[in-house]
């Protein structure tokens, strides 16, 4: 598939480049103190990355001094399988070079199906972060070679906790965690009773 650049003017209606913040140290923490399994693993709040200065500076620049949390998704993967969005921003670091494969929210219709053919890609070098809006679909970044990924996620703070209630009408029912709305692909492998809402292709990053 056609990969551009988060540099390309076609990320703009995605997100944006994070700029005036050094972000070596996190991408050092990603690379030493974080796993690379051979599947996918997210921990929505590390402390190893939340005791580092950069999330000081990401609090006050980036989410206007409210509460946030940094954590990571590492591992090897090829697939869309799922998009997710949330009612914020998320910032992507990447500790490797790592593809994201996005959409918009805008395209999600009535009955909360999605056209994967919509899909678009962008490599995300080592070292770069970047802002994904909150209209902007979004899962798991896919690896862009065969040595797996590192991405830091920062979100606001218990973001992709578990629920406390039960939702079920409406938008209510693509809840999978707090501030996680979520639409799978029936190839996606998604637990029981995940909204099943990708229609067309398990995008695969390779082809």
């Amino acid at each position: 598939m056609d990969i551009k650049k988060v540099t390309d003017p076609a990320f703009r209606k995605y997100g944006r480049m994070i700029q005036g913040i050094d972000f070596s140290g996190l991408v050092e923490a990603l690379n030493t103190k974080t796993p690379l399994p051979k599947d996918v693993v997210y921990e929505p709040s590390v402390s190893e990355l939340e005791t580092l200065p950069v999330y000081g500076e990401l609090q006050t620049k980036t989410y206007g001094e409210l509460p946030i949390q940094i954590g990571y998704c590492n591992g090897r993967n090829y697939l869309l399988n799922a998009l997710e969005y949330h009612r914020s921003s998320e910032i992507n670091v990447a500790g490797t070079d790592a593809i994201l494969l996005v959409g918009s929210q805008q395209d999600i219709t009535e009955d909360f199906t999605y056209d994967t053919s919509l899909i678009e890609a962008f490599l995300v070098p080592k070292g770069t972060a970047v802002e994904v809006y909150a209209t902007t679909l979004h899962y798991a970044p896919c690896s862009a070679g065969d040595n797996g990924f590192q991405v830091a996620i920062v979100l606001p703070r218990d973001t992709n906790l578990p629920l406390e209630k039960g939702h079920e009408d409406w938008e209510d029912k693509l809840l999978a965690a707090k501030n996680k709305w979520l639409i799978g692909h029936p190839e996606g492998g998604l637990p029981e009773g995940a909204h099943i809402g990708l229609v067309g292709k398990n995008i695969d990053c390779r082809d």
